[in-house]
């Protein structure tokens, strides 16, 4: 009667939260899923969640097969794993770079895992803050950046992991923080701190402000996260960060977080691979790793749309 499908589609709803998203994760269209969950709850004769409820809120059904999904994929995933052991390919080098300075959050759990299913495997990381790392990926150098700027380059293939929202964060006393959102003229007289990258690849400058022929009053750099926003609850400046990055400060209290244009500004976090990669058992776990790891660990991301 179970199907793996079915625990699965229940794994994505509740990292989801909602049927659009968990389409979009299972890459079915929202009505496949929907008429696949309604077959198996009349085979149960049960409901397994509460329609229209955000967060997706679940009965005891469904949260018993959540207890099993939770048990069943990641023997699973063990499972496939030792299979391609045995069809070999275990070996191997991954060499990553990040471009993103908030990657570390769900990056390193990532790693964490990788490093345990494939301990033959030769890992190495990168901050890709002082080199270009694409170019190095391209020359073989690399194995995998972690980039939202692809590039077209030939024989590099990007692998969106997720999209995000990137908001600007201000004082909590700040005039723009009682601002239904934030538009590029606002930033005129700001202060706009950012980490220590080229403006060409920081989508606050090429995707909002720069469009828009708006200059901010001034910049400055600082090299952590939780320094730039020590400085901005000070005052002393604002900063846009990614909606993953910027939760856990402002669901605290210590910034408000706004959001850049009236539709807001969103982004896709990609893997940067070589075509003769992608096929490497390793590689494919590694990337699958990546989306569970970062669906299940950031606030307010959502399914890549290509």
């Amino acid at each position: 009667m179970l199907e793996l499908r079915h625990l699965k589609t229940l794994h994505a709803l509740r990292e989801s939260d909602s049927l659009v998203e968990a389409a979009e994760r299972l890459h079915l269209t929202q009505s496949a899923l929907s008429h696949q969950f309604k077959e198996l709850e009349e085979r149960l004769g049960l409901p397994l969640f509460v329609r229209k409820t955000k967060p997706v809120r679940f009965t005891s059904a469904g949260l018993r097969l959540l207890q099993l999904a939770d048990v069943v994929l990641p023997q699973l995933r063990g499972a496939e794993r030792d299979l391609a052991r045995l069809a070999g390919g275990t070996a191997g080098r991954l060499h990553m770079a990040i471009e993103c300075h908030s990657c570390f959050q769900w990056l390193m759990p990532t790693i964490d895992q990788f490093r345990d299913a494939w301990p033959e495997v030769e890992l190495d990381l990168a901050s890709g803050f002082s080199f270009a790392p694409l170019p190095a990926l391209a020359r073989g150098d690399l194995d995998l950046v972690v980039t939202s700027d692809p590039v077209e380059l030939a024989g590099i293939t990007y692998v969106p992991l997720f999209t995000y929202e990137a908001q600007l964060a201000v004082a909590n006393q700040h005039a723009l923080a009682n601002k239904p959102c934030v538009l590029p003229e606002d930033l005129a007289g700001e202060t706009l701190i950012h980490y220590p990258v080229e403006r060409d690849r920081l989508d606050i400058f090429t995707r909002f402000l720069d469009p828009a022929d708006v200059e901010p009053a001034g910049t400055r750099t600082a090299e952590l996260t939780v320094m730039m926003l020590q400085l901005v609850a000070s005052g002393r400046g604002v900063c846009c960060l990614p909606n993953w990055a910027l939760h856990e400060y402002s669901s605290r209290g210590y910034v408000t977080a706004k959001k850049l244009g009236e539709k807001g500004l969103y982004a896709t976090l990609y893997a940067g691979i070589r075509a003769d990669m992608l096929d490497a058992p390793f590689m494919r776990d590694f990337l699958l790793t990546a989306k569970d790891t970062s669906f299940a660990t950031l606030e307010g991301v959502s399914a890549a749309r290509g």
